[in-house]
């Protein structure tokens, strides 16, 4: 059985209703020998406009292998995310049944959930709870109450900043951050896109979307549907397309799979295949923004792949670039960046010329010394993209912590591996940071797979965590200076801006809070909106203070976090 979430003190802006913890006895299902079986349901934190929920049913005697919780909330209130059980709502009726992991109330007679949710207004406690269909009729068991403590008050900014914006001093613009969709599986519902593109509540604002580039063209239309949900219903979500074979026929090897080259007598048609995908799909109404060459030249697995070498890709892309049109090419998505795939195309002035972007993957990138800015790229204006990386290794092998958003490991893992790196990536001047299946159980969304515990399409600890950048850091903004001070130092901070607006985005990995720390903006500043996510908050509202062009907030320890100065 997962672990409930830990209780945190809440903080909450001016007018928030707190739900008040309640215990609510349930009547003992039946063939069971219990006596006044109960529920003990509390409030473990709550922010503005979300809550986190813990349920504890106890005293139920004979030990069930299945069970099934209803109750109803009374003001709206919407269940997001659950862990250590299978949460459905309709209306106002919410149902929570066992899951394959806690399948079995324990021999004392207890078995524990929890969730997260989403209220308005107000957010009083539920009503009419019933265990197998039986209503609640048994004594009670008291709860403490959450926290009522109104959010402390930060002082007006005053005195030396410990944050400083400096937005005459600009780097790379950036065009966004993503994530793949299945490249040999279903396509994405429209539900999953928009929750993974919209930029609403428990959204997560995601603007570049891979797709695979099928050797099969009757595979082609798989995908239409979710792309034109992307480019419709996100803000300005560009599509890459990455093929990881040429059509068997056409390769040294006779195969889809184990590398095998493209023999050279192939390289037009091989192009006129990638530019008829693009204008299929323009055709549909989908512009695809950036077409890569080849996912992985360097990488020959027993699935779909094609080896390249450095002076290949450029010999291709000079020779036959052109003929694909209506999109950017791309070079090369070697595994780990790896320069010798891309510098004989950079160093070549016609083959340069074809091309829009460089590419590459994080898989070795850092401890082979590339995970910093590339000066060939930079020098002939050609943006770096991060398009592939995928890492889920802090269930050690097991399956079952990824539905609790509040798990230890999975966090450590989110901020200390995959932030972090999206981090440096920003810092060493890449416009974009791809990550790979973006509805996967260690992913942005659950994918439902009984085993791992995530429920389909609901967004997970890391989909918010990523969120902190893809929402707030739009395409088209520009990455700025800053400074910091000694109080600041634990931070890992990267400033931009766009729209009328400065965006920092704020990683603490350290401990200990940094509170009050004063943030300075170029300017006077109208607004400042502060959003954290953290082992136990997803994208919640924070309070903070403006004075001027000075803001002072509290960064939360182990969070990260994103502070929007409207100018």
């Amino acid at each position: 059985m997962r672990r409930s979430r830990k209780t945190t003190v809440a903080m909450v802006s001016a007018g928030a209703v707190l739900l008040a913890s309640t215990a609510v006895a349930l009547a003992a299902p039946a063939g069971a020998a219990a006596a006044g079986c109960s529920v003990n349901y509390s409030v473990s934190s709550q922010w503005q406009g979300g809550f986190g929920a813990n349920l504890v049913v106890t005293n139920l005697g004979d030990a069930v292998s299945s069970w099934t919780l209803t109750w109803s909330y009374s003001a709206g209130q919407t269940v997001t995310q659950a862990w250590n059980a299978t949460v459905t709502q309709s209306g106002a009726a919410v149902t929570a049944r066992n899951v394959s992991h806690n399948a079995t109330i324990a021999t004392n007679g207890q078995v524990s959930f929890g969730f997260n949710g989403s209220w308005t207004g107000s957010n009083p406690a539920p009503t009419n709870f019933s265990l197998n269909g039986v209503a609640c009729t048994g004594g009670t068991t008291p709860t403490t109450p959450p926290p009522t403590n109104p959010p402390p008050t930060n002082p007006p900014p005053n005195g030396p900043a410990d944050i400083t914006v400096n937005s005459a001093t600009r780097y790379q613009t950036v065009d966004g951050f993503g994530a793949a969709q299945s490249i040999w599986g279903t396509a994405w519902s429209t539900t999953d896109t928009q929750t993974l593109v919209g930029m609403g509540a428990n959204q997560l604002g995601l603007s570049i979307v891979r797709t695979g580039l099928s050797p099969v063209s009757s595979e082609w239309a798989t995908h239409v549907n979710s792309l034109k949900t992307a480019k419709s219903y996100g803000s300005n979500v560009k599509i890459l397309a990455s093929p990881w074979t040429a059509p068997a026929a056409w390769k040294t090897n006779n195969s889809r799979i184990n590398g095998g080259k493209l023999r050279t007598d192939y390289y037009d048609d091989y192009a006129n295949h990638l530019n008829s995908y693009v204008q299929y799909m323009r055709g549909q109404g989908v512009t695809i923004d950036v077409t890569s060459v080849q996912n992985e030249p360097d990488w020959h697995p027993d699935y779909d792949s094609m080896d390249w070498s450095g002076t290949e890709l450029r010999t291709f892309v000079r020779d036959q670039g052109a003929r694909v049109q209506n999109t950017k090419l791309m070079v090369a998505e070697a595994v780990n960046l790896n320069y010798g795939y891309t510098d004989p195309t950079l160093n070549d002035s016609t083959a340069r010329n074809t091309i829009g972007y460089i590419g590459g993957h994080l898989y070795g990138t850092e401890s082979s010394g590339r995970l910093k800015s590339y000066p060939l790229a930079e020098q002939h204006n050609k943006p770096v993209w991060m398009t592939e990386w995928n890492l889920h290794a802090a269930d050690g092998g097991g399956s079952n912590i990824w539905g609790n958003p509040a798990n230890t490991a999975v966090w450590n893992e989110t901020l200390d591996d995959i932030m972090r790196t999206v981090h440096k990536s920003m810092e060493a001047n890449w416009s974009a940071y791809i990550w790979w299946y973006g509805k996967r159980y260690y992913s942005f969304i659950g994918d439902g797979e009984a085993a791992y515990g995530t429920v389909a399409g609901a967004p997970l600890k890391r989909g918010y965590a990523f969120s902190q950048y893809a929402k707030y850091v739009r395409p088209g903004y520009q990455r700025v200076a800053l400074t910091k001070s000694s109080k600041a130092s634990p931070l890992e901070v990267t400033a931009y801006q766009g729209d009328g607006k400065i965006t920092l985005v704020i990683l603490n990995r350290s401990n200990s809070a940094v509170n009050n720390a004063v943030v300075q903006a170029p300017q006077n500043v109208t607004r400042a909106e502060h959003y954290l996510t953290s082992q136990n908050a997803n994208a919640a509202s924070q309070p903070t203070s403006v004075n001027g062009g000075q803001a002072t907030i509290n960064v939360g320890a182990r969070s990260i976090s994103t502070l929007v100065f409207t100018l």
